[in-house]
């Protein structure tokens, strides 16, 4: 069993040097500033947005404080109780035997303990509930890709090894899946609206500002890259 779990970690460490090679001046400022949460602020916004022009009010704040829920559900799992409990050091952590080989941007290299990841977890969590919530293949694709960007990011800041983005990325679905039934449970006679078949108005707005966000992160790091200015 010991020499399995070994094996298993080799093969992770294998997957993440893989990822993590991948870089360039460039996409170290891209993926620095797309893996930070304040810059998806107006993406989040919009999805509220979405909600308050097609369901009542009471919907729209029980979902509000349902996501709340289980982004710190998501996140304290991660960060509160595995991360201390497994004590698995980052891949960019100085005494971790790897450091030497991981590429670090700007000097970041977060805490101590990386397992699981609170970045995939917290937006997997939001994509998934979202896609039980507005079933719109469109949004779902753009929200999987946000995630899945999310994720690689933080193999690609050598900040997470593969097996912290996977744990994550479960711990996420597990949260956005308990809590959404719930959710119907105690407001399904007020949420038939989110059938699939219903003609959600505004639907591509969170896509449109999604997609503004990603060219002005795609400017943004142009222009620090170019005059090398630190994001740090």
């Amino acid at each position: 069993m010991i020499e399995l779990l070994h094996q298993i970690e080799q093969i992770d460490t294998q997957i993440f040097l893989f990822f993590n090679g991948f870089h360039n001046v460039y996409w170290d400022y891209f993926m620095m500033i797309f893996s930070d949460r304040f810059v998806w602020v107006p993406f989040y916004a919009s999805f509220i947005f979405v909600l308050l022009k097609n369901f009542p009010v009471k919907v729209v704040m029980s979902t509000i404080v349902v996501i709340t829920l289980i982004i710190l559900f998501s996140d304290q799992t991660a960060s509160g109780i595995l991360k201390p409990l497994v004590a698995r050091m980052r891949p960019s952590n100085p005494d971790n035997p790897i450091s030497p080989m991981v590429h670090v941007v700007q000097g970041y290299r977060g805490g101590r303990y990386g397992f699981p990841s609170s970045h995939a977890a917290n937006a997997w969590s939001i994509a998934f509930f979202a896609q039980y919530l507005v079933r719109r293949s469109k949004l779902t694709i753009f929200l999987c890709l946000w995630a899945l960007i999310t994720s690689y990011s933080r193999m690609y800041l050598g900040v997470h090894y593969f097996g912290d983005i996977l744990i994550g990325t479960l711990i996420g679905f597990l949260y956005a899946t308990l809590y959404y039934y719930i959710f119907q449970y105690f407001l399904r006679k007020h949420t038939e609206r989110f059938k699939p078949n219903h003609d959600i108005r505004f639907a591509s707005v969170p896509i449109i500002t999604g997609l503004v966000s990603i060219w002005v992160i795609i400017c943004t790091s142009g222009i620090l890259s170019f005059y090398s200015i630190p994001l740090r």
